[in-house]
């Protein structure tokens, strides 16, 4: 037996039946596959798909497991069909739930530790995951324009924040200074439009005015009609902290929320090891298991996943969209307390949680003109 020809290709055109393209590329396949085989090596022919021609291989049909690049298509897909602002939202919500406990679990971690510990020493800890998701992942090292907004945020982030407020936490109820930071979302607006270019609308602005003066409303009503000085320190950590979101958060248009960080965490790391190892020196580690517990908290969830979860948010929705959803924080906080601390949760606390939720609303659906390149 000799080669096979590819005779029912040639029978067609000299008969003049009109054949359709798929029968053309099923005998063209057929020849080709047979001619490019001895007699003995000639599989068995399987004819090709739809809109396929040429020799058929058999790989084609067998079962393969996806591959990462499949996987990701896959996810990108889905991302894509989601609308950014409202994914936004909700990774921002998810943010506020996880610094929800934090002034909680501060105020427990600060009954037998120094505040320096617990407030730099969770970012020490938290570094730590840093820097074994920088390293398997193999991330870039950012450019030196992106070192310097690293530095800003974690001035904001990880120092400044972090230590006034465990200052102040000791000294006030979780409850109380949790109202002093409702001011947090306004002063992120402000730094959104400094940092990043946002220009928030007027009706924006006063949504903002209204939920952070009903925060400080309720401060004064439950400090007896006065700040005192811890409701000073937390007033004066909302600026370092509401600068570090918005830098972080522009920031991450460009590296990602986690990526942004775990540079944050490592590029500060160096700087707030010799502060913790003096307080350790001096004030010791002896702790109970529940002030251990809190410092985990704070350190894992607060220093690292919520920030995450935060900074992809601002990301996505917009720095000052966004931030408005911290609002919702102090009273989240409140709730909190009142099922772990034993603090009492009101009626006036229920009044003007429902006042912030209705401020929340009204800045969520004002419109904020974002910069072009986000």
């Amino acid at each position: 037996m000799g080669h096979v020809s590819a005779s029912p290709r040639l029978a067609a055109h000299q008969s003049g039946r009109a054949i359709a393209p798929f029968a053309l590329k099923f005998a063209e396949a057929r020849a080709e596959s047979s001619m490019s085989l001895p007699l003995k090596g000639r599989a068995k022919f399987k004819p090709p798909l739809r809109g396929e021609a040429g020799p058929i291989d058999r790989e084609t049909f067998a079962a393969k497991p996806l591959s990462e690049n499949d996987f990701d298509n896959v996810k990108k897909r889905l991302f894509d069909a989601i609308d950014p602002k409202a994914l936004g939202v909700v990774y921002g919500f998810i943010g506020v739930l996880c610094f929800s406990l934090t002034l909680p679990a501060t105020r427990v971690a600060v009954r037998d530790l120094d505040p320096t510990i617990v407030g730099l020493g969770r970012a020490l800890i938290a570094s730590v995951f840093a820097s074994l998701f920088l390293c398997i992942g193999r991330h870039p090292v950012p450019s030196r324009r992106q070192f310097k907004s690293l530095f800003i945020t974690a001035a904001g982030v990880v120092v400044g924040f972090p230590i006034l407020s465990a200052w102040a936490i000791r000294r006030v109820p979780a409850a109380h200074g949790a109202v002093t930071l409702g001011l947090l979302p306004l002063a992120s607006a402000v730094a959104g439009r400094l940092r990043a270019g946002e220009q928030p609308s007027d009706k924006f602005w006063i949504a903002s005015c209204m939920g952070s003066a009903t925060m400080v409303v309720f401060a004064l009503v439950s400090g007896g009609g006065k700040l005192h000085l811890a409701d000073l320190a937390l007033i004066v950590a909302v600026f370092p902290g509401a600068l570090g979101y918005a830098e972080g958060g522009r920031l991450a248009r460009e590296l990602g929320g986690l990526q942004v960080i775990c540079w944050a965490l490592v590029v500060s790391a160096p700087f707030i090891v010799v502060p913790v190892a003096l307080a350790i020196a001096w004030h010791g580690l002896l702790a109970s298991p529940i002030s251990w517990l809190g410092f985990a908290y704070v350190s894992v969830f607060s220093a690292f996943f919520g920030l995450f979860a935060w900074y992809r948010g601002l990301a996505l929705g917009g720095i000052a969209r966004v931030s408005q959803i911290q609002l919702l924080q102090p009273f989240l906080t409140i709730f909190a307390s009142g099922l772990l601390l034993g603090e009492r949760v009101t009626p006036v606390t229920i009044g003007f949680a429902l006042a912030v939720v209705a401020c929340v609303a009204a800045g969520r659906a004002t419109i904020v003109l974002r910069p072009k390149h986000s």
